[in-house]
């Protein structure tokens, strides 16, 4: 394989291994779900056998996931899928664990990004881990001879999801591939809290910036923008959404929140957080009615949210002016501060840890379970996008409420028979 490994490619591979470790350790102990899901595995061991490809943002909880996998029995390979998300001494960490090829990097250009992918690749997977479908794509496009010998694979974000679906409706999906972004358990956790919490904590961390008393604006009303709002309200301060989807607007507007188009917000926002997913979201126009001193950043998982190609051909100087702040002065005077080059400030600011521990440790189990299920039960699921099967979200959530001590109620015999039947009247 051409593409160097992580250990390869670092100065001092040991420090870094121990330093990673030291972060992976202390993320695992607060991870009660995989702790769970990491002795059924090691016993049963369901992925003997089996090679998994994961391109994912390698950091200490996705590590776990990582390492639990191959406690069960599989050869991983894994890269990063953002090309400032990975920490690099989790990265070694990893690399130096038994069944398991780290070529993830910090701070790669496209060129040595897509060639880790392709690394990951090479190990011949039969199942796929992605985050954000860059893994997906290149093994459909640059790969199709694997496509026969994988049995499945899952995504984790909304961005991943989207770009599946696209390719299940165009027929180009080619094998199955479950959607676990649209899981409650990482909806309703992961989405909400963790994107909420992780933004804004990675924009104060990052700027040295208070909330309280500003104008935040969210540009996205889905988990992830909930999420950001809420959290950003719960600051003290002052939160507009803006949308494209009508009833989302309203749920916006009926849960308090001051609702405007991005032109209007443009005039009035100190903080700006995209969280749409798509593309051209703050452009040429807003920059032009911003105030001097905004601050933009991105939670989408890619960086085409903020038109930073517009940004910079507006301004007349560009500089860093804090680590991950770059400062985009236009002709007037005023000045426009993007955090972390457009990308998800959550993981690619200097400053960054990503979600929080416990937060990561829902999703990754759903993430674990659903490997297990697409090993045992590949047969089940022909080619395409598929939602999670309710009871290994059920199951997930089920072990979470066992180890926070937390009971709750089960229907009886005669609950369930008045559910479940429709002959019941007035």
């Amino acid at each position: 394989m051409s593409h160097p490994t992580i250990t390869e490619q670092l100065s001092d591979p040991e420090s870094a291994r121990e330093s990673g470790r030291k972060k992976i350790e202390w993320a695992r102990q607060h991870m009660p779900i995989m702790t769970a899901v990491a002795e059924e595995f090691g016993t049963e061991t369901p992925l003997e056998g089996e090679v998994v490809a994961m391109a994912m943002h390698v950091e200490a909880k996705t590590a776990v996931l990582t390492e639990v996998l191959a406690e069960a029995g599989a050869e991983v390979a894994i890269t990063g899928c953002n090309p400032l998300s990975t920490h690099d001494d989790v990265s070694a960490a990893l690399d130096a664990v038994d069944g398991v090829t780290s070529y993830a990097k910090r701070e790669v250009d496209d060129e040595e990004y897509y060639a880790a992918i392709e690394a990951t690749i090479d190990h011949a997977p039969t199942v796929t881990v992605d985050d954000g479908g860059d893994l997906v794509m290149a093994i459909h496009e640059n790969y199709p001879e694997l496509i026969d010998s994988i049995v499945g694979g899952c995504e984790e974000t909304t961005t991943g999801v989207h770009r599946l679906r696209a390719m299940d409706d165009d027929g180009e999906l080619h094998y199955p591939m479950f959607a676990v972004n649209d899981t409650p358990m990482k909806r309703l956790f992961d989405n909400v809290h963790g994107t909420g919490e992780a933004s804004l904590s990675n924009i104060a961390m990052t700027t040295n910036l208070s909330f309280a008393g500003k104008n935040v604006v969210v540009a996205g009303y889905g988990y992830c923008g909930k999420g950001v709002a809420m959290k950003a309200s719960g600051q003290n301060a002052h939160v507009i959404v803006t949308e494209v989807e009508p009833r989302r607007a309203l749920e916006a507007h009926m849960e308090g929140y001051e609702v405007a188009s991005m032109a209007e917000a443009a005039e009035k926002g100190d903080i700006f957080v995209t969280t749409t997913g798509n593309r051209d979201v703050i452009v040429e126009e807003h920059f032009e009615a911003m105030q001097d001193g905004v601050v933009l950043a991105n939670a989408g998982h890619f960086n085409v949210e903020i038109d930073l190609d517009g940004l910079d051909e507006m301004a007349v100087g560009r500089r860093e002016v804090r680590d991950g702040v770059e400062e985009f002065e236009l002709p007037d005077g005023r000045r426009i501060n993007v955090l972390a080059d457009g990308r998800l400030v959550n993981l690619a600011s200097p400053v960054a840890m990503g979600h929080p521990v416990e937060v990561m440790d829902q999703s990754f189990g759903v993430q674990a379970v659903c490997v297990r299920e697409m090993v045992e039960n590949s047969d089940a699921y022909d080619a395409g996008v598929h939602e999670v099967p309710d009871d290994l979200d059920r199951e997930v959530a089920e072990i979470k409420l066992e180890a926070e001590g937390i009971e709750i109620d089960e229907l009886t015999a005669e609950q369930t028979e008045y559910m479940d039947s429709w002959q019941h009247g007035t």
